[in-house]
């Protein structure tokens, strides 16, 4: 019988590149979505049904859940890819803006797990690959919000690890570098306050050097071979880099006047 898949925030980039993979190697997909009308070729696909899944609607979640156990009997991984960057000075951001980016990127991880749980603890088996990112282990001029919310998820996900390793549930944490995806532009929210500019100068800078760091990078591929490695590797390894361009060593190695005069220069030169 195929093994199920479901992910969240599958209608573009890294979400959709996995949700691909996983259909050509033989994996039925759920692929979820706010809105699934926009799925696109998706639809068109064999083995990949798209459901209505906002990870901020618990209810949504729920409903997701049941459906997709309704059309396909089965789920044996989870991969909570929903997520955004909000991305400037802190100082600009509103209330609102920052709890969105929490309400995505940290607590709509968080509901999806523990309305997974129940079933994965039934079954005594199950995956949860949560997408975190480079920069939940480190971070970058600008992304304070965003590297806040990955930590977050590096933290939660680690400390579930212990909880359900008596229930045959593994949790797997992916961390991408630069990858070229709509991170950079359509999934990308800016901080912005009304005459507030001494933060221009710079901002322009570290987001030009990222933009160009995002267009040579590899594409949201080599991640969702990642995630599929991380899946059937039948291991109990935690944390899979991709594309971390040695950072996350470095990070571990240097001191921090050492490790944060490299990101200065790369990001802010």
């Amino acid at each position: 019988m195929n093994k199920v898949i479901l992910i969240t925030g599958a209608s573009s980039g890294i979400g959709k590149e996995t949700t691909k993979l996983f259909q050509a190697k033989n994996w039925k997909v759920a692929a979820t979505m706010r809105s699934p009308e926009k799925a696109g070729d998706l639809q068109k696909i064999a083995d990949i049904e798209c459901f209505k899944l906002d990870v901020t609607d618990v209810d949504s979640i729920r409903q997701a859940i049941a459906d997709v156990l309704e059309k396909f009997g089965r789920i044996d991984a989870v991969m909570n890819n929903a997520g955004y960057g909000l991305v400037g000075a802190f100082e600009a951001a509103g209330a609102e803006q920052i709890e969105r980016q929490f309400q995505t990127n940290v607590f709509g991880l968080m509901n999806v797990c523990r309305e997974i749980l129940p079933y994965f603890r039934e079954q005594k088996r199950g995956t949860i690959v949560n997408i975190a990112s480079i920069g939940g282990r480190l971070t970058f001029p600008f992304y304070s919000l965003y590297n806040s919310t990955k930590w977050a998820v590096e933290g939660f996900s680690e400390g579930l690890h212990y909880e359900l390793e008596q229930f045959n549930i593994r949790v797997k944490i992916i961390e991408p570098g630069p990858i070229k995806t709509d991170f950079y532009d359509r999934s990308q929210d800016l901080t912005r306050k009304e005459g507030l500019t001494a933060y221009d100068y710079w901002f322009e800078k570290a987001m030009a050097n990222m933009q160009k760091t995002g267009e040579i990078a590899p594409d949201g591929t080599v991640v969702a071979q990642t995630i599929y490695d991380a899946v059937t590797d039948n291991s109990k390894k935690l944390r899979y880099g991709v594309n971390t361009k040695g950072l996350l060593a470095l990070r571990r190695f240097l001191p921090d006047w050492a490790f944060f005069r490299i990101i200065k220069t790369v990001v802010m030169k």
